[in-house]
C-alpha cells in the first residue's frame, strides 16, 4: 500500500503538488468562513434534561435571549450622559426583533450605586432566524457603540459567540505569526538548508488549511465550538510538521545509501512512511473516544481534529513524497559520522536505563505519580469571562459590572420549567426556595420561574440548587435549565460515558500496537507508561489554573476550577500524540531486530536512531503548542499547557528512561504473543519490506 502511495507521488509529481495547490486554496478560501459559523454553546448535551427544557422554551417563549449593554467611566446620572442612555433606550425598543428594553433608571439594579455605571439589557423577540437574529444583534450594538462615554461595551446572547469567533481567528493569526518562524529556524538548525527546512513547512500549511475546511465542512453538520479553531490549527500545525520531520530524516538516511532519487523516495515511505501511517491512525484512534460522549461539542471536536490528523497523514504520504521527487536532488544526504558518533548521548542513556532498570523505575514513576496527585481533586465547570483575554469586549463588560455592582448581578438565574398540570404544591416548595423568583406564564399554560443564584453562574449554591428542585418535584413535569443545569447534566454525561470512552480508546490502541509489533505485552506496556506522562501533565495543568500557582505568569489567575473542554481533549490528544514517539521509537527497535540484534541492543540502537527525532519533533510541537497560548482564552491556555507538558514529559522522561528500563525488564518477552495471535499477525499485520541496513546508521538529523 505504501509502496503503491510512493509510486504515484513519484510518477506524476507535479500532479499530485496542483492537487494538493488547490486543497491549500479551498481550505484558505471557503474553509476560513468556519469563523462565522462558530458556536460558544459547549455545555449542551442532547438528551438531557436542561437540553430538553431549553428546546421547550425555544418553541413556546416569546422572549428569546439577550445582550447586554454597559456604560460607565463617568456620572451616568447627569443631564447628558441620561439624556444619550433615554434616547439609545427608545431607539433600541424600535429595532425589529428587540422585544423589550427596560429604563434602566427607573429598574431597580440597573444603575450602579455609586452612579458611575449603568447597565442596558437588551431581549430579543423568540424564534428570530439566525440572520434576522443576527441583523437585530448587529443595529443594537451600533446604537449603543453611539453613546459619548469613557467605557461602552456590549456582549452576552448571540453575541458573544461572534465576538469568541472574531478573537479566535485573531488568536489563530497571531500563533501562526509567531509559531511558523520560531519553527523554520528551528528546522534549519536541524537540516542546516533551506529547501529541507521548507518542506516541512509546506506540508504544515497544507494541515492548517485542512483544518480550516474539515471545520468548515463540519459546521454543516453540527455546531462547531470557539474553542475548536485553536486546537485544531496548533494540532493540524504541529502533526504535520512532526510527520514531515521524520520523513525528511529517513530521506537523508536513504539518500546516502542509493543515487537513485526514486528509490530514495520510495524506500522512505515504505520504512517512515509505515511509521506515519501508524502514528496517524493511532492519534485519530486516541479521538474517537471523543465520540462515545453525546456531547455535541466533544463529538464535533474529536470528528474535526481526527480529520486534521488524517489529512496530516495523507499530506506526509503523497505530498512530501511529490515535493521530494521534484526538489529532493538538492537536499543533502545525512552526515557520515565515525563509529559510536552516532546517537551516543541517546545510545548512553538507552543502556544506563537497561543497567538501572529497577532503580529508574523505583525514582521516575513515584515523581509521575506525585505531578498527577492534583488530578484526584479536579473539578469542572463552564467558566465565566474571567476566562476570556481581558481585551476582549466580553471581559471588558464583566470587569466593569464586577466593579460597580454587587456580586452576582448578571448571573444567568437557575430557570426552571413548570409543564400544565404541575402539582401546585411542588410549584410553591419550588418557589418558597428563593424569596427572589420571578414568574411568568407561558403560551399554553406552563409557567416559567427564574431564580437567581449568589455566586457564580456555575458554582456550587447554583449547581446544589439545581438538583435540590429535582429531588423536591417528585414525579411532576418540572424540569430545570440554564447554565448551571447544563454544567450538572454534563457533569454526569462525563461521569457516565468516560468508563466506555476510554474502553474504546484502549481497545483500539492495542489492537493498532499490536498490529504495528505483533506483540501482547508492548501495547500494554506502552499504554502503562503513556498514562503516566498524561497523568503528570493534567495534574499540572490542575495545579496551575485550578489552585491558581504560577498562573499569572500564563496570564491568568487562580479559577477554582478547569473549563470543561480541557481535560476531555487534553486526555484524548495527549494520548495519541505519546503514541507518536513510541511508534517512532518502536519502529527503529523492531527494524534492528530484524536485522538480527538481541533483544538490548535493538532497545539501544532503536533509541540511538530514534532518539534525536524525537527530541526535535517534540521541541518543534511545544514550541507550536506554546504559540497557541499567546491568546489569552484559559480554556486554550489549559489545552496548550497540558499538551506542551505531555509532549516534552512523554519525549523526555517517559520515552528516554522508562521505555529502554521497561523493554530490559521484559526482555525477551516484550515481543512476546501467544501463537494464534502470532499467526494472526502474520497474515493481517500491516508491514512492508524492511529496507537493507545501511553501511552506517546516520547520527539522525
Amino acid at each position: 500500500m505504501l509502496t503503491a502511495l510512493a509510486r504515484t507521488a513519484t510518477r506524476r509529481p507535479l500532479t499530485m503538488i496542483l492537487f494538493w495547490a488547490l486543497f491549500l486554496l479551498l481550505g484558505f478560501g471557503l474553509g476560513t468562513g468556519v469563523f462565522a459559523r462558530l458556536s460558544d454553546n459547549v455545555p449542551e448535551v442532547p438528551g438531557t434534561e436542561s437540553e430538553s427544557a431549553a428546546r421547550y422554551l425555544d418553541r413556546v417563549d416569546p422572549v428569546g435571549e439577550s445582550i447586554t449593554a454597559v456604560v460607565a467611566g463617568t456620572g451616568v446620572t447627569g443631564a447628558e450622559i441620561r439624556g444619550q442612555v433615554e434616547a439609545a433606550v427608545t431607539e433600541l425598543r424600535d429595532i425589529a426583533g428587540v422585544a423589550a428594553v427596560p429604563d434602566p433608571y427607573t429598574t431597580p439594579g440597573l444603575t450602579s450605586e455609586d452612579g458611575r455605571a449603568v447597565l442596558i439589557p437588551v431581549t430579543l423577540e423568540g424564534g428570530l432566524d439566525d440572520d434576522g437574529e443576527k441583523e437585530t444583534v448587529d443595529a443594537a450594538v451600533d446604537r449603543v457603540h453611539e453613546i459619548e462615554a469613557p467605557e461602552v461595551h456590549v456582549s452576552g446572547g448571540p453575541l458573544l459567540g461572534t465576538q469568541l469567533g472574531g478573537q479566535a481567528q485573531k488568536d489563530v493569526l497571531n500563533a501562526e505569526l509567531i509559531s511558523l518562524p520560531v519553527v523554520l529556524v528551528l528546522l534549519l538548525v536541524i537540516f542546516g538548508g533551506l529547501r529541507a527546512a521548507g518542506l516541512p513547512l509546506l506540508v504544515a500549511v497544507s494541515g492548517i488549511a485542512g483544518a480550516f475546511l474539515a471545520l468548515f465542512v463540519f459546521s454543516y453538520l453540527t455546531d462547531i465550538s470557539v474553542f475548536a479553531i485553536q486546537v485544531t490549527t496548533m494540532l493540524g500545525l504541529g502533526l504535520a510538521v512532526d510527520y514531515a520531520l521524520l520523513m525528511l530524516v529517513r530521506f537523508r538516511e536513504e539518500r546516502r545509501t542509493t543515487a537513485d532519487l526514486a528509490e530514495a523516495v520510495h524506500r522512505t515511505v515504505a520504512a517512515a512512511g509505515r511509521t506515519v501511517l501508524f502514528s496517524g491512525l493511532t492519534v485519530a484512534v486516541s479521538l474517537t473516544g471523543l465520540l462515545v460522549f453525546p456531547s455535541v461539542f466533544l463529538r464535533s471536536m474529536g470528528l474535526a481534529v481526527a480529520a486534521v490528523v488524517v489529512i496530516d497523514m495523507l499530506a506526509a504520504l503523497t505530498l512530501l513524497p511529490a515535493l521530494l521527487m521534484r526538489f529532493g536532488g538538492k537536499i543533502p544526504p545525512a552526515k557520515e559520522r565515525p563509529e559510536g558518533e552516532e546517537g551516543r548521548v541517546f545510545a548512553r542513556l538507552a543502556r544506563f536505563a537497561a543497567r538501572r532498570r529497577v532503580a529508574v523505575l523505583a525514582v521516575v514513576v513515584p515523581a509521575l505519580l506525585v505531578l498527577a496527585l492534583p488530578v484526584a481533586g479536579m473539578r469542572i465547570n463552564t467558566g465565566d469571562a474571567n476566562q476570556l483575554p481581558a481585551s476582549s469586549e466580553a471581559r471588558q463588560l464583566f470587569d466593569t459590572v464586577d466593579a460597580h455592582f454587587p456580586a452576582g448581578t448578571g448571573v444567568a438565574p437557575v430557570t426552571v420549567v413548570m409543564k400544565p398540570g404541575t402539582d401546585p404544591a411542588v410549584a410553591e416548595r419550588v418557589q418558597a426556595l428563593s424569596p427572589g423568583a420571578e414568574t411568568r406564564r407561558l403560551p399554553g399554560g406552563a409557567d416559567v420561574l427564574e431564580i437567581p443564584s449568589p455566586g457564580t453562574v456555575d458554582g456550587d449554591t447554583a449547581t446544589d440548587l439545581v438538583k435540590e428542585i429535582r429531588e423536591l418535584r417528585g414525579g411532576e413535569s418540572v424540569e430545570v435549565t440554564g447554565p448551571a443545569a447544563q454544567l450538572v447534566d454534563f457533569r454526569a454525561m462525563l461521569s457516565e460515558r468516560t468508563p466506555w470512552a476510554a474502553l474504546t480508546v484502549l481497545a483500539g490502541i492495542f489492537l493498532l500496537l499490536f498490529a504495528f509489533t505483533g506483540s501482547v505485552l508492548l501495547p500494554l506496556r506502552t499504554i502503562a507508561t503513556t498514562l503516566l506522562s498524561l497523568g503528570a501533565a493534567l495534574g499540572v495543568v490542575v495545579w496551575v489554573f485550578q489552585d491558581g500557582h504560577l498562573a499569572g505568569l500564563l496570564g491568568s489567575e487562580e479559577l477554582g476550577a478547569l473549563s470543561l473542554t480541557a481535560p476531555p481533549l487534553i486526555i484524548a490528544i495527549a494520548f495519541g500524540l505519546a503514541m507518536d514517539y513510541e511508534l517512532f521509537i518502536l519502529a527503529r527497535m523492531r527494524e534492528a531486530r530484524q536485522q538480527g540484534e538481541d533483544e538490548r541492543e535493538a532497545v539501544v540502537t532503536g533509541l540511538r536512531r530514534s532518539g534525536r527525532v524525537v527530541t526535535c519533533a517534540a521541541l518543534l510541537l511545544a514550541v507550536v503548542f506554546a504559540a497557541f497560548m499567546t491568546g489569552g482564552f484559559a480554556p486554550i491556555l489549559q489545552i496548550g499547557l497540558g499538551l506542551t507538558l505531555a509532549v516534552l514529559i512523554d519525549a523526555t522522561i517517559v520515552r528516554m528512561l522508562l521505555v529502554p528500563a521497561t523493554m530490559m525488564l521484559l526482555g525477551r518477552y516484550a515481543w512476546w504473543a501467544p501463537k494464534p495471535l502470532r499467526r494472526v499477525h502474520d497474515r493481517i499485520g500491516l508491514s512492508e519490506e524492511p529496507p537493507a541496513p545501511a553501511p552506517r546508521e546516520p547520527a539522525g538529523v
